[in-house]
C-alpha cells in the first residue's frame, strides 16, 4: 500500500483511487545509464471485493530504457505488464521495441503519440513514458557531475568535458520558460559562464556548513 508522504488524505472523502509513478535511473558507464520506470493504480482495501483487507493493484507496469548519453538516444528498450486487467494487454509489449533508436529529448511524447496512441498502445504505457521523459534530461545534469567527479582522477581532457557540457545545454533549450533559447541562462551558456546552482544544492551545502564556491569550482 501506498504511503501518504507526498500529500496528505482528505478526511472528508474515501479515498478510491491511487496512481503512483516512479522512475529512477542508474549508471552503467560514462556514455550510458538505464532509466527505469514503473506505473501502479491502486484499488483500495475492500472497494471492489467486501471486507478484503489489502488494496489491488490494477496496473503494475514496468518500462527500462538503456540510453546513450550525451545524445540521449534509446539504445535498448523492454516493458514488462506485472499486473494488468485482461488477458490480451500484454500483446502490446513487442510493439515497444520501436522506442530503440529515438532520442528520449526533442520531439519524444510526439513520436511517442504517433507510435503508440489510441489503439496502437498501452495508455498507461504511454503516461509513463511521458512521465520518464524529463526525468532522462535530469539524469544528464547527474551523468555531466558524475563524469566531473571523476574527471579529476582520470585523462580525460577539459574540452571532452566542455564538448559534453555543450551538448548537456543543447537537449534543455526551449524545454521551459527557464531555457527559452534567448533568455538570460542560455545566454550564460554561449558566453561560457558557470550557471546558478540549484536552490536545493546552495540550501543542502549551507545546512553541510561547505563553501559554495568551491563546490561550484569542482563541478565546472
Amino acid at each position: 500500500m501506498f504511503s501518504n508522504k507526498l500529500f496528505p488524505v482528505d478526511a472528508n472523502y474515501p479515498l478510491i483511487h491511487t496512481r503512483q509513478y516512479q522512475v529512477q535511473a542508474f549508471r552503467m558507464s560514462d556514455e550510458r545509464f538505464l532509466l527505469r520506470g514503473a506505473i501502479v493504480d491502486e484499488k483500495p482495501a475492500g472497494l471492489y471485493i467486501e471486507n478484503d483487507p489489502d488494496p489491488i493493484w490494477m496496473h503494475h507496469m514496468i518500462v527500462d530504457l538503456q540510453i546513450v548519453y550525451p545524445t540521449f538516444l534509446i539504445e535498448k528498450a523492454s516493458v514488462e505488464f506485472k499486473n494488468h486487467p485482461h488477458l490480451g494487454c500484454t500483446n502490446i509489449t513487442d510493439h515497444y521495441k520501436k522506442l530503440e533508436g529515438m532520442s528520449i529529448a526533442r520531439g519524444f511524447n510526439a513520436k511517442v503519440r504517433e507510435l503508440f496512441g489510441s489503439s496502437r498502445g498501452c495508455t498507461h504505457i504511454g503516461a509513463l513514458l511521458a512521465a520518464m521523459a524529463p526525468v532522462a534530461i535530469q539524469t544528464g545534469w547527474s551523468m555531466r557531475v558524475g563524469t566531473a567527479m571523476a574527471s579529476e582522477d582520470s585523462a580525460q581532457s577539459a574540452q571532452d568535458l566542455q564538448e559534453q557540457r555543450v551538448k548537456q545545454f543543447a537537449s534543455t533549450i526551449n524545454t521551459c520558460h527557464i531555457w527559452d533559447e534567448n533568455g538570460a541562462m542560455i545566454a550564460k551558456v554561449r558566453a561560457g559562464e558557470e550557471i546558478e546552482m540549484p536552490l536545493p544544492v546552495v540550501r543542502r551545502l549551507r545546512d553541510l556548513g561547505r563553501d559554495e564556491t568551491d563546490w561550484l569550482a569542482g563541478r565546472s
